[in-house]
């Protein structure tokens, strides 16, 4: 347990290793039926407790008396085995949920990158532009002083400010705090689609809007001229610029940027037909994340709804069996995933093509989707995997084709994309 600093309070188990001295080791004495990992997970559920009951005004200090004070649950040790094993399952599959999440943020990055290169170097030599004249950049208004008068909040209209435009990815899809009518008069309604943009304490996080709402002038928000470019590659080109941006604002009581330093920002200008493509992959990308998302929340609820039956002993076990050895520590990033295959016994049709039709794209193409059908079946439920495919493939070519050592393409590359995302989108 972290015993002293930010993180006292904090759990760790089932992991050898040293400590130092802020952390502190909790023992199950000799005799004693407790299985650690059980323990463990149950003082997880008590760190608000611990936290509040801690000692230190500026640096918080875990209170001894009120650690040995917690009870701990009445349950047999086989129970308890069972209880940290399935919940160690379930945690497991939120680990993996968030890295997923954290690929998929990765690949929209990587996508970015392929098609526009870093836009801080401008790498592929576009022409570059203020970003005025991108679309329209105004800042928020929030007239009133002070900004946090209760006549103002608690209305029907949504109120975002600079922490939740920091927190939301790419699109803002929640709000805290709303205006009441008077508020709102004080303020400005923005449309849906909106960029919005932080200038005030987070420099440069960016969020869209997907309702209506409100911000005060410690937002920015951009509206896009269709006719010059699309608010999602706006939004990507501050995944580069939001360091630099933070790095030189001014800093009095806090950090922030003005108007003008956003408006006359010179950012690379490609065609907008190329940023509209970035666009549609990029909410195919983001379909997928709020799935995954939904998944994560749904996941996280059972967890909490599981430990807390589980603790009130109220968790029927019966059903349940007794692992044949203790939990494995939980696991931190997702297995990748492996196909075997034989490549004597392929799944991978032979469809009679000449050497001359495989030279030809659209030859390719005809192969590439019968195959990825004939793939697809061999697999049954097992997930798809892109590298273990394109390793079939390439073997099948080889032993079909072996005077042909032509590789699949960036147009294979596409086709294969689409094709998971239409059999995603299938279920």
């Amino acid at each position: 347990m972290a015993w002293d600093g930010a993180n006292a309070g904090t759990i760790g188990f089932s992991k050898s290793g040293y400590i130092g001295s802020t952390i502190a080791r909790l023992r199950v004495r000799h005799g004693a039926q407790l299985f650690t990992p059980f323990i463990g997970a149950y003082l997880k559920s008590k760190f608000e407790y611990l936290r509040q009951t801690s000692t230190g005004a500026t640096i918080p200090h875990i209170n001894r008396n009120a650690l040995e004070s917690i009870p701990l649950p009445a349950v047999t040790y086989n129970d308890q085995i069972r209880i940290a094993h399935l919940l160690s399952k379930v945690e497991g599959l939120i680990a993996r949920r968030k890295q997923q999440l954290a690929q998929l943020d990765a690949m929209l990055k990587g996508v970015f990158l392929e098609m526009f290169g870093d836009p801080v170097r401008n790498e592929k030599g576009w022409d570059k532009a203020p970003l005025e004249q991108f679309g329209s950049i105004n800042r928020g208004i929030s007239k009133h002083r002070p900004r946090n008068d209760p006549q103002l909040l608690g209305g029907r209209h949504p109120l975002i400010q600079t922490g939740e435009v920091s927190n939301a990815g790419t699109y803002i899809t929640a709000y805290t705090q709303t205006y009441s009518d008077i508020g709102f008069a004080q303020s400005k309604p923005w449309p849906a689609g909106t960029l919005c943009i932080t200038i005030a304490a987070n420099i440069a996080q960016t969020g869209i809007l997907t309702f209506d709402a409100c911000f005060p002038d410690s937002v920015v928000g951009f509206t896009a001229d269709k006719a010059q470019s699309n608010t999602l590659y706006v939004l990507g080109l501050f995944w580069f610029f939001q360091a630099i941006l933070e790095k030189n604002a001014p800093a009095a009581a806090q950090k922030n940027i003005n108007l003008e330093i956003l408006r006359g920002l010179e950012v690379p200008k490609p065609p907008v037909e190329l940023q509209n493509q970035f666009a549609d992959a990029a909410e195919k990308i983001e379909a997928l994340k709020s799935r995954y998302q939904q998944t994560l929340t749904d996941l996280e609820t059972l967890y909490a709804a599981l430990s807390q039956s589980a603790f009130k002993g109220e968790l029927d076990l019966s059903r349940i069996p007794l692992p044949a050895a203790a939990p494995e520590p939980m696991p931190t990033e997702a297995a990748p995933v492996t196909v075997d295959l034989d490549v004597s016994t392929s799944p991978l049709p032979d469809l009679g093509l000449t050497a001359g039709a495989l030279a030809d794209e659209a030859g390719r193409l005809a192969l590439l989707t019968a195959w990825l059908e004939a793939w697809q079946t061999h697999l049954g439920t097992r997930p798809f995997g892109l590298p273990a495919f394109l390793d079939a493939t390439q073997t099948r070519l080889q032993t079909l084709y072996p005077e042909s050592e032509r590789e699949l393409g960036m147009a294979a590359y596409e086709q294969i994309k689409d094709w998971v995302f239409a059999a995603h989108a299938s279920g």
